[in-house]
């Protein structure tokens, strides 16, 4: 397999976890705008080695999921900001900014917690 992207957590937004309660969550570089950061996982590492495309699979941690669709400011989103949505539902069609995933639960995310994708 080949790593096309990988980050670790650092730090989640005191209203992140609400997003993941409705089967989604958003992250975005440590140098997000303040009033953001509090909705979002926080990473440093911002290491987009190629496109992120269907089928790719993500990995949070040891858990895997199927990505069934990429959003048309991914990639770019992800170059310049660091910064997209994931989101569980099981929907092939997607948003500018959000990659849709395999319909699951979301894993447990805390600092440290390495996000990678690979093909």
């Amino acid at each position: 397999m080949e790593l096309i992207y990988r980050t670790v957590v650092i730090g989640i937004g005191k209203r992140a976890m609400e997003f993941i309660d409705e089967g989604m969550f958003v992250i975005f570089k440590d140098d997000a705008p303040e009033e953001l950061k509090e909705f979002c996982i926080i990473h440093k590492e911002n290491n987009l080695l190629k496109d992120i495309k269907e089928n790719d699979l993500l990995k949070i941690g040891e858990d895997k999921f199927r990505i069934i669709g990429v959003g048309s400011v991914v990639n770019e989103n992800l170059k310049r900001l660091g910064h997209i949505t994931f989101r569980f539902d099981g929907e092939k069609e997607t948003l500018g900014g959000s990659i849709n995933l395999e319909k699951k639960d979301i894993p447990k995310i805390t600092i440290n917690k390495i996000i990678e994708i690979w093909r």
